[in-house]
């Protein structure tokens, strides 16, 4: 997993092409929104400071494209934004905390974990009730399926 340690951005002189590539290109390829790119910067979510243009536009590198999908990732399986700093922290904060990353990771795992479980027991009930009604709608008589009384 990527692990770097926080840098202060460089000063550039260019006027606005310079080396990266823009927020619409890094948005479109981690798959995220401008704002939201906006929004992990703002939040504290990302690990080094984002370059930018002289004129103040913000020029994305590998680096800063690697993290964000780290970051998606982690929220899509449910990592809160309070976890997901707290892990940013901890990366840019550099070695000798490797262990509470671990700690960090491992009880996201376990949350992820329960969650498939439980997903996994609410997809045996929706198979359930497909196969009951493929099977009366083959046998003609799907209207005797149960419905309540209106």
């Amino acid at each position: 997993m990527l692990e770097v340690k926080q840098r202060p951005a460089p000063a550039s002189a260019d006027s606005g092409s310079g080396p990266g590539m823009s927020i619409a290109e890094a948005a479109r390829r981690t798959g995220v929104s401008v704002h939201t790119l906006r929004y992990y910067e703002r939040a504290g979510l990302v690990i080094t400071a984002v370059d930018r243009t002289a004129g103040g536009r913000r020029r994305y590198r590998k680096l800063d494209l690697d993290w964000i999908k780290i970051c998606t990732r982690l929220r899509a399986t449910g990592m809160p934004i309070k976890s997901i700093r707290r892990y940013a922290e901890l990366v840019c904060a550099g070695p000798g905390n490797e262990q509470e990353r671990l700690a960090l990771l491992e009880a996201h795992h376990a949350d992820v974990t329960a969650k498939l479980a439980e997903l996994s027991e609410n997809l045996k009930l929706i198979d359930h009730k497909i196969d009951v009604y493929r099977s009366r709608v083959a046998a003609g008589d799907a209207d005797r399926l149960w419905a309540p009384a209106g």
